[in-house]
């Protein structure tokens, strides 16, 4: 089947712990054939690398975090607002701004009554100007990554958000965005589905990044998410899972499915010696 042409200015607007887009070649050795036939789902969508590159006809995408969500949805439905207020942010950044900006979501009267491309333009902006790109909240939800002081940041590329706003409303798509549990954002996915799952990694000694969302992404999501992972194989559905490579992922998935060790560049991480190449873990059940 000939390769669908994709426009290569489609890319991550977000930087984002986790994030896949240095591992991308090695994830597209791993793929279905004939991928454009099936409807693409990704529960985990974070800041989209591989769903941003494959621009598949039809998909579904989701993510728990509804504030990095809604910044699917605004540059969809918005996104010339949100290019000028992304302009206000660049224009005024500096530390004591920055901050003024992160405490929004402290009160809530004030954070509810902001609109969507408000809200969206301040988490892409803090995204761009916080320390080491992360996305991090505390226990009670609230943004808490100090500024990162950096010279010139790029805090919006107008160019890929508006090509992305383009393949979202392209009539001959049908992209579905969703902010649900990751159960739940599968849960039509059948044979002619494929979904990728790249959840929080299992961390056993709390260096990879899982501060996406408070209530956090313990051992017992991951069991519940295996379990989905069989109930969709039993469904005939083509699943791909991205994970770190413990002793405990490795035992979840046993000898049912096939594991790929492969190698990935960690570049976010709060211990500077954390960073740099890692063992990895892709399983399949296909």
């Amino acid at each position: 089947m000939p390769k669908t042409k994709t426009n290569p200015l489609i890319k991550p607007y977000l930087k984002w712990a986790g994030g896949k887009r240095q591992l991308l070649p090695e994830i597209e050795k791993y793929l279905p054939e004939n991928l454009r036939e099936y409807t693409y789902y990704e529960p985990f969508v974070g800041a989209g690398a591989l769903f941003l590159k494959l621009q598949p006809r039809n998909a579904i995408i989701n993510d728990f975090n509804s504030q990095l969500i809604l910044t699917y949805s605004v540059i969809k439905n918005n996104v010339e607002g949100l290019i000028r207020a992304l302009d206000v942010h660049k224009n005024n950044n500096s530390e004591e701004y920055f901050y003024e900006i992160r405490s929004l979501d402290r009160d809530a009267n004030t954070f509810n009554a902001m609109t969507d491309v408000e809200k969206a333009a301040r988490i892409i902006f803090l995204n761009k100007t916080c320390y080491n790109g992360l996305y991090r909240v505390n226990s009670q939800g609230l943004f808490n990554v100090p500024y990162g002081k950096y010279k010139n940041p790029e805090i919006a590329n107008n160019t890929v958000l508006r090509a992305i706003s383009a393949y979202l409303n392209d009539p001959h798509k049908h992209i579905t965005i969703m902010n649900s549990d990751f159960s739940q954002a599968v849960r039509h996915a059948g044979r002619r589905s494929f979904v990728y799952f790249d959840p929080p990694y299992d961390s056993p000694d709390n260096t990879n990044f899982t501060g996406y969302q408070a209530g956090g992404f313990d051992r017992d999501e991951q069991i519940r998410l295996r379990d989905l992972f069989i109930e969709l194989t039993l469904r005939g559905t083509k699943c791909l899972l991205s994970n770190s490579d413990t002793q405990f992922i490795r035992e979840l998935y046993d000898d049912r499915f096939t594991i790929i060790e492969v190698e990935a560049k960690r570049i976010i991480n709060s211990d500077a010696t954390g960073r740099g190449n890692v063992s990895e873990l892709l399983i399949k059940n296909y």
